[in-house]
């Protein structure tokens, strides 16, 4: 099938045809014609197979035949990330380009004036996240009355970054008669709960298994000591690989502490997280999208939603504590069909992590011993914990645990012992 065969009008297929679409992807060519006939739609989806374009195109050709032209806003698509709600208006743009809709996108993090300017000015498409439209709402800025088209895009990340119940405040706040589109790259229980409260008699698309790594993206481990980590980046990077590379790490800190590192060896280097600002982390996004920058580091807010052309190169500096991310963040490469590769770093604490990840993806991620950082004791530690009966505890001591063999003196009775954090500082 082709874009052709989809019964777009000749505006967006101009568009689209413009932006080098020729044939659909399964998720595209399943949504489109269920979405133009105005049935609401759960889409389930891993990442980076196109699932923006999916409802966009369809949101934009239904809008259009709308002839009643006023200020009230006529589709909203409610996203996670200020990121991805910018990637998204930008292709909402760049597909309606030659239709008179206009489109805009709220996200916090910034001063509110010039988005509620636009907003006064009148809009049809509205790109939010879920606090900043909140906001709005409370101050009488937005009015969610007139609302035709809902999307709710990376229901699951809502739900992994808290924002369950801002969402569903959100859809109180909507019209009953309406289109409702649901998207989401996992589909745990209390996402199916949602979405089966919100959807009415939708058409159902699953295109690839649940928590599966698209198979364009060839995947690595390179066992390496904690301390050897940044140095065997660094050979990588000045050795190996002349591509731009987008590295996931942690911890801010960590991310920073990275960007540092190679910069000190002339390797241009941005980090993007929590902490820069918005204008800093889209910026970072622009000038690496540019090849001006050609490593990013970045922490999980970068895991969804970033689509970045042609990137060929992942590297997960430490494997993430949720073995699902490691869907999402390798899924920046490999992108609609496109080929990549992923290189994960893997020590003794990581070994966990590792295998956790192994079982969701249901594959073994082939070992790369062909570096100068590489360590057979980690092998061997990888091995024994895959023989393990299940149950049995899988990770080692810290060194500075077993270094000191001296026995602790006994607490007080009388004194209570001071709390600890185990989490790592974010």
């Amino acid at each position: 099938m082709n874009f052709t065969d989809l019964n777009l009008i000749d505006p967006i297929a101009k568009a689209i045809q413009e932006q080098g679409y020729t044939t659909p992807t399964p998720i595209q060519e399943k949504s489109i014609p269920e979405i133009l006939n105005g049935r609401d739609f759960l889409g389930c989806a891993q990442t980076g197979t196109g699932k923006t374009a999916a409802f966009a195109i369809p949101i934009l050709q239904n809008l259009s035949k709308n002839k009643v032209q006023n200020k009230n806003i006529k589709a909203l698509i409610l996203t996670p990330t200020r990121e991805l709600a910018i990637q998204i208006e930008e292709n909402i743009k760049a597909y309606g380009k030659y239709l008179p809709l206009k489109e805009l996108v709220i996200f916090g993090g910034v001063k509110q004036g010039s988005q509620e300017t636009a907003l006064r000015r009148g809009v049809d498409i509205l790109v939010a996240t879920p606090g900043r439209l909140l906001d709005f709402i409370a101050q009488g800025i937005v009015s969610l009355k007139n609302i035709e088209i809902f999307v709710l895009d990376e229901a699951d990340r809502m739900l992994d970054m808290g924002f369950v119940h801002d969402v569903k405040r959100v859809i109180k706040l909507l019209p009953q008669r309406r289109q409702t589109l649901f998207f989401s790259a996992t589909m745990p229980s209390e996402i199916q709960k949602l979405a089966d409260s919100i959807l009415n008699n939708p058409v159902k698309v699953e295109v690839t298994p649940v928590s599966s790594t698209a198979e364009t993206i060839k995947q690595s481990v390179y066992f390496v000591e904690k301390d050897d980590k940044l140095d065997l980046l660094t050979h990588i990077l000045q050795n190996d690989i002349s591509d731009s590379v987008l590295v996931f790490s942690r911890t801010k800190h960590g991310a920073d502490k990275i960007a540092r590192k190679l910069q000190a060896s002339k390797i241009s280097t941005e980090a993007i997280h929590g902490n820069k600002s918005q204008n800093a982390r889209q910026n970072a996004l622009n000038n690496f999208k540019s090849g001006k920058t050609r490593v990013l580091v970045a922490t999980d807010i970068a895991a969804r939603g970033i689509d970045i052309d042609e990137l060929k190169y992942v590297v997960n500096f430490e494997l993430s504590d949720v073995s699902e991310t490691y869907v999402h963040r390798i899924g920046r490469t490999g992108r609609a069909g496109a080929e990549g590769s992923s290189i994960s770093f893997v020590d003794g604490l990581d070994l966990l992590n590792l295998k956790n990840t192994e079982k969701l993806i249901g594959m073994k991620i082939p070992i790369v011993k062909d570096h100068p950082f590489h360590t057979d004791n980690l092998v061997a530690q990888k091995r024994d914990s895959n023989n393990k009966p299940a149950g049995a505890r899988t990770d080692r001591p810290r060194p500075s645990q077993t270094a000191n063999t001296k026995k602790k003196p006994a607490v007080d009775a009388g004194k209570k012992p001071k709390n600890k954090s185990f989490f790592r500082k974010k």
